[in-house]
């Protein structure tokens, strides 16, 4: 007998659109906002767009000339695990489906921007007030951060009901095919 697959439509529509926006939107800031650290005002001072490449990860974080492949690595692993969250989402959990569906989105869309070039992960989103800036970034960041907020209330909301029974999936429940 066949288990209920968990969202399929939600989880990879949601996948391949951050994905798509993230590339096109990478694609137009490359080609169109160049060259790298020229603001370009949208909102005043507020919302800018500046062309950067980020060779490390989150916030500037850069672990040296390895930084790229280590990522990499860490961005695959990261996938798997998403996965292993996905397989063991109920039929009807959108929340929680939609959420894995953003994470896993963004992630991959850093990673193709990762395995396409050294040069690092195309940022280009710049907001702040004067030299009070949060540090640029992408849709596909976007895509983690809101995922990753609404994973974990989804996964603390089950923790937290009453009778629940959180547990991951084992090998002889998972589906042959994601």
């Amino acid at each position: 007998m066949e288990s209920a697959k968990p969202n399929p439509p939600l989880f990879w529509g949601t996948l391949v659109l951050v994905v798509a926006l993230d590339l096109v939107t990478k694609v137009m800031a490359a080609a169109n906002l160049s060259p790298q650290h020229i603001p370009h005002e949208i909102i005043g001072n507020h919302i800018r767009l500046t062309l950067v490449y980020n060779p490390g990860a989150a916030f500037g974080l850069n672990l040296g000339i390895y930084s790229r492949w280590i990522f990499m690595a860490l961005t695959a692993g990261a996938l798997i695990i998403l996965g292993r969250l996905y397989q063991a989402t109920r039929q009807g959990d959108f929340l929680r489906a939609l959420a894995l569906g953003l994470v896993c989105g963004g992630a991959v869309g850093n990673l193709i921007d990762r395995v396409r070039s050294a040069t690092g992960v195309v940022d280009f989103i710049d907001v702040g007030v004067g030299d009070i800036r949060w540090p640029t970034f992408n849709v596909a960041d976007m895509a983690v951060s809101v995922g990753a907020f609404l994973l974990a209330w989804v996964l603390w909301g089950e923790e937290r009901s009453p009778g629940a029974v959180v547990a991951p999936a084992s090998v002889s429940d998972t589906p042959t095919e994601i």
